[in-house]
């Protein structure tokens, strides 16, 4: 299915690893710089330097503010692996919301990783800056690795780190619906 809103446009999932900055400033590192795209593109929101995973680009405009809005709550999901063994009461308190000094955050979906001891899935509807490692600190732990696997209805899936890939009609045509 065609889009005519889309044709001119670029979106991209891209797989983002540790040590890339969410910046289209011209530093050492920078995303714009690791995608090396022909046309000038830009990063929807951003995933600190120190977390690898999904992050989408795109050159229209007008879908940015539609995607990162917090008004909107769009799902963000997350694999976080921790310094110590999870505690259930943990894992509830992380869902109901957690005060990390200047906010509370919104209550979110939190489920342990079956078959480990020290991984869980977080799926979040706002993005404080370094929202999961300030949660996860509040009650003790370090986030050692911290991977978003997906943004909306858009997956990570395959894509290994440091790849890309363009978006779908399927995946676009659903940022408009």
């Amino acid at each position: 299915m065609e889009n005519s809103t889309t044709t001119n446009f670029i979106y991209i999932a891209y797989n983002k690893p540790v040590g890339i900055i969410c910046t289209t400033e011209k530093i050492e590192g920078n995303i714009i710089d690791a995608i090396n795209y022909p046309e000038k593109i830009l990063p929807i929101g951003r995933l600190d330097k120190d977390s690898e995973g999904l992050i989408l680009l795109t050159n229209d405009g007008s879908i940015i503010n539609k995607i990162i809005h917090p008004d909107f709550e769009h799902e963000k999901e997350y694999i976080v692996t921790l310094n110590l063994p999870l505690r259930n009461q943990f894992l509830k308190d992380m869902a109901m919301g957690v005060n990390i000094g200047d906010a509370i955050t919104k209550p979110c979906i939190v489920k342990a990783e079956k078959g480990t001891k020290r991984v869980f899935r977080i799926t979040l509807k706002q993005g404080l800056n370094r929202q999961i490692r300030r949660m996860c600190n509040v009650f003790g732990y370090q986030v050692l690795k911290l991977q978003r696997i997906r943004i909306m209805h858009v997956s990570l899936g395959k894509l290994k780190t440091g790849e890309w890939r363009v978006l779908t009609e399927d995946e676009i045509s659903k940022f408009y619906n």
